[in-house]
């Protein structure tokens, strides 16, 4: 990898910044703090003090008090650690076991039972003594049947054999199985055309043992699972309950997909790609009509998610005048981070409104996706506990080798859409469309991001570290 051509910008000096709400009608119509009426060396010292992470920090005056330091233009990890200052409430519900396909485990799940229960036969045939079946054309006399859900078998001694159904009980004396196929049977006896495999008995608890934990805590219950949660015992499953999570793309430009278009508007896509990863996140998905650009209208709707555990809004987050979602945020919410570095997806927010978390997503389609891959989804993991490798995941880290060069990004980590295949036992990773973050389009002919580290660009040969999306 090589230095990204781009010149850096100048770092800014770090500083802190007040941010006075502008807005004639503040939020709930409260007084403003003492401490702006303080001179600026003794209320700078009545605020807490925390650490600076960034280039920037802000301390901002909010719905009549003074928030925690708003830090600018963070790292990814650090973006995700303020975020979890405000994660999302864990509750747990239980359900029946035929009603929780693709929930997710509340609580770890340990066998009730030995599994298999006891010993029994893999294959149908016969049960024998091995050592009786030494010779080729042994004749061997048929004792009784072990069939599943039968009595139990008689004991076999040497001379004999029973007959055995795969999964039935292996009748004591025996040790081993002759398929059915390798015997002749005349009248009461059996003559062995086969070997006798130990092989083919199941051992009992050779899977699982009273009490060994096999579904652990933020497992995501596919068919597999569900099934192992029945073999151990269990009818019924604590699971995390569905938070709710309220999605509004913000624009007046914006119309919903399937209205006639009208000039200057563009169909709203956002709030639907976001609603399907939130709900392939384990959580329950309150998609919202998008709001125009009116402060009075944002402020409305907002108030109105106070039932939802979380909110993510698109759009309204940079730096033009038009952003309301962050000049609201910053006059009347409180705001743990604005701007991440990241390409694409930079201008993202977070913070609360009146108590409740929200992302404030770029509006740009792609960088929404993305940000919602690197951050929201990971802040939605850890907040409920999911499992790192059997709870939901909307990628895996791999290693690729790039096929072509990839330019990087100047200061921030960089995720250009990439299409991974399999070859000769190694991942490749081609480009196919521009990388534009407008284009929706590169998002489905591409299948991973890169993960090229700051002022690194990727060179064709090279291995990288890269997103394969699920």
């Amino acid at each position: 990898m090589r230095a990204a051509s781009t010149t850096d910008p100048p770092l800014m000096q770090m500083r802190l910044e007040r941010v006075w709400p502008n807005n004639p009608k503040r939020h709930h119509d409260q007084p403003m703090n003492t401490v702006s009426q303080l001179p600026t060396k003794q209320a700078q010292s009545a605020l807490p003090q925390y650490p600076a992470h960034t280039q920037e920090v802000g301390i901002t005056l909010q719905r009549g008090g003074v928030c925690p330091i708003m830090e600018k233009g963070v790292t990814v990890e650090r973006a995700l650690e303020l975020a979890l200052h405000n994660p999302l409430s864990r509750q747990t519900e239980t359900l029946l076991l035929e009603a929780s396909r693709g929930r997710i485990l509340g609580k770890q799940l340990s066998s009730k039972v030995d599994d298999p229960r006891f010993d029994n036969s893999a294959m149908d045939g016969f049960a024998v003594i091995a050592s009786d079946c030494v010779n080729i054309g042994a004749e061997l006399t048929i004792v009784g049947t072990s069939q599943t859900g039968g009595a139990l078998p008689p004991r076999i001694t040497t001379g004999e054999a029973c007959r055995i159904m795969t999964g039935a009980p292996l009748p004591e004396g025996a040790d081993a199985i002759v398929m059915i196929e390798e015997t002749e049977v005349n009248g009461d006896q059996v003559i062995i055309n086969g070997p006798a495999r130990t092989g083919y008995i199941r051992k009992r608890a050779e899977n699982l043992s009273i009490g060994q934990e096999a579904l652990p805590t933020g497992t995501l219950l596919s068919s597999a699972s569900i099934a192992l949660a029945g073999t151990m015992g269990h009818g019924e499953i604590e699971a995390i309950k569905k938070p709710r999570i309220a999605i509004l793309s913000t624009g007046d430009e914006l119309v919903q997909p399937g209205t006639e278009l009208e000039a200057g508007q563009i169909y709203e896509s956002n709030s639907h790609a976001l609603a399907s990863l939130v709900e392939s996140m384990g959580c329950e998905a309150v998609r919202y009509e998008s709001a125009n650009d009116s402060m009075d209208e944002l402020r409305t709707t907002l108030d109105s998610l106070s039932d939802c555990d979380a909110i993510l809004t698109s759009g309204g987050v940079s730096m033009g005048e038009w952003d309301i979602v962050r000049k609201i945020m910053e006059e009347e919410g409180d705001i743990s981070f604005w701007r991440i570095k990241l390409r694409p997806g930079g201008p993202p927010l977070f913070g609360t409104w009146n108590g409740t978390p929200l992302f404030g997503l770029p509006g740009n389609p792609v960088s929404s996706l993305v940000v919602f891959h690197v951050l929201v989804a990971p802040w939605i993991a850890k907040s409920l506990g999911y499992h790192p490798e059997m709870g939901p995941r909307l990628s895996q880290k791999v290693s690729v080798k790039l096929e072509e060069n990839v330019s990087g990004a100047p200061g921030k980590v960089c995720l250009r859409r990439i299409r991974i295949r399999s070859e000769n036992g190694q991942l490749l990773a081609t480009t196919h469309t521009h990388q534009g973050s407008g284009n929706m389009h590169s998002m489905v002919a591409h299948n991973g991001l890169t993960l090229l580290p700051p002022d690194t660009d990727g060179k064709a040969g090279e291995v990288i570290d890269a997103l394969w999306l699920q």
